[in-house]
C-alpha cells in the first residue's frame, strides 16, 4: 500500500478510513479475477485517494486498474470519461463505479505535462482544455458548479479562526464575496474537468497528451481554468514581482481560451484560498502559506 494513499485517505476520513484501507487488497484481488486481469505492478506513489495498478487484460494488452475511494468529487469520474470517449482524456475500458473501480488505457505515468517547461506546458494544457469543454451528457446528470461551490463556501464560512492563524481573514472574506458574485452571474453550462493541472495530464501513445482524474462539474470555463492558473505557483513567487507575474499569467491564459480575465481572477482567488485553508486544516502549514501567498498576489 503506497504511503501516499494511506496518508491521503487518513487525511480525508480520519480513523473511519482504516476499514477501507484494510479491505482494499482483497477487493482489488477479486476485481482482478472478475475482469480477468494480470497484475504487473502497483504504481507508487500513485494517487492520494486511489490505488493505481498496471495490469494486463486477457488478450495481454496493457491497461490500468484504478481502485478509488468514492467521494462526492470522484463519484462521476466514469461519467465524464464515458462522455469524452477518449477525446482529450484517458479512455475508459470498463467500470464498476459504485465500488470505485475503473479500467483505463495505460498512459505514460512517468511523463506528466509538468515535465515540460512552463510556457510549453501551459500551451499544451489550454489546447487540451478546449477539447474537454463540451456540452454535458444528456442522459446522466453531472454535479452543477453551484452545488460544489456552495458546499465549499459553507465550510469556508466557518473557518475564520483558521484563517486568522495566517492573517488571511481579509482573503477569506474576499474569496467568499467573489464566489457569491460569480455564481450570481454565471452563464455557461459546459462539462468541466474539475481538477485540471499539469500533474493530471500524461503523455500517451495515441495522442501527445491526455487528461486523467477528472472531478467533473457542469459550469463555466473560468472555474476550470482557475486551477490551472495556480499551477507552478512557486515559480511566480520567485519572480522579481510576484503580483506582476500572476497578472501576466492570468491574462495569457484568459486570452488563450477566450475567457473573461476578471472571472478567471475571481475563481482563481476562491479556489486558491479554499485550497490554502484546507491544507492548513490538514496540518500542512507550508502548503497553506504557498496557496495564500499566491492568492494575495491576485
Amino acid at each position: 500500500m503506497p504511503d501516499r494513499l494511506r496518508d491521503g485517505v487518513r487525511a480525508r476520513l480520519g480513523a473511519t478510513g482504516e476499514p477501507w484501507l484494510a479491505a482494499l487488497p482483497e477487493r482489488v484481488a477479486r476485481q482482478l479475477e472478475h475482469w480477468e486481469l494480470t497484475l504487473d505492478r502497483v504504481v507508487d506513489p500513485g494517487g492520494r485517494l486511489s490505488l493505481v495498478c498496471q495490469v494486463r487484460r486477457a488478450d495481454n494488452s496493457p491497461a490500468v486498474l484504478k481502485a478509488g475511494l468514492v467521494t462526492p468529487e470522484t463519484a462521476q469520474e466514469h461519467t465524464a470519461l464515458e462522455h469524452w470517449a477518449g477525446r482529450g482524456a484517458v479512455l475508459l475500458l470498463d467500470s464498476a463505479p459504485a465500488d470505485g473501480f475503473l479500467l483505463l488505457e495505460r498512459l505514460h505515468g512517468e511523463i506528466p505535462l509538468r515535465s515540460l517547461t512552463e510556457a510549453k506546458a501551459m500551451l499544451e494544457a489550454t489546447s487540451l482544455l478546449r477539447r474537454l469543454w463540451t456540452a454535458p451528457p444528456t442522459r446522466t446528470a453531472v454535479t452543477p458548479l453551484a452545488e460544489r461551490v456552495e458546499l465549499r463556501t459553507s465550510w469556508l464560512g466557518g473557518q475564520a479562526e483558521l484563517a486568522d492563524r495566517l492573517d488571511a481573514r481579509p482573503l477569506l472574506d474576499q474569496a467568499l464575496a467573489t464566489a457569491d458574485e460569480l455564481l450570481g452571474s454565471a452563464g455557461e453550462e459546459l462539462l468541466l474537468h474539475g481538477d485540471f493541472h499539469h500533474g493530471n495530464v500524461l503523455a500517451a501513445d495515441r495522442a501527445p497528451w491526455l487528461a486523467i482524474d477528472p472531478q467533473p462539474l457542469v459550469g463555466e470555463r473560468a472555474f476550470d481554468l482557475a486551477w490551472l492558473a495556480q499551477d507552478r505557483k512557486e515559480t511566480l513567487a520567485a519572480a522579481p514581482s510576484p503580483q506582476g507575474a500572476a497578472r501576466r499569467r492570468l491574462h495569457q491564459l484568459a486570452e488563450a481560451v477566450e475567457v473573461d480575465v476578471d472571472r478567471l481572477r475571481g475563481w482563481t482567488l476562491f479556489r486558491t484560498v479554499a485550497a490554502g485553508l484546507t491544507a492548513l486544516a490538514g496540518g500542512d502549514r507550508t502548503g497553506a502559506e504557498r496557496y495564500l501567498e499566491f492568492a494575495g498576489a491576485l
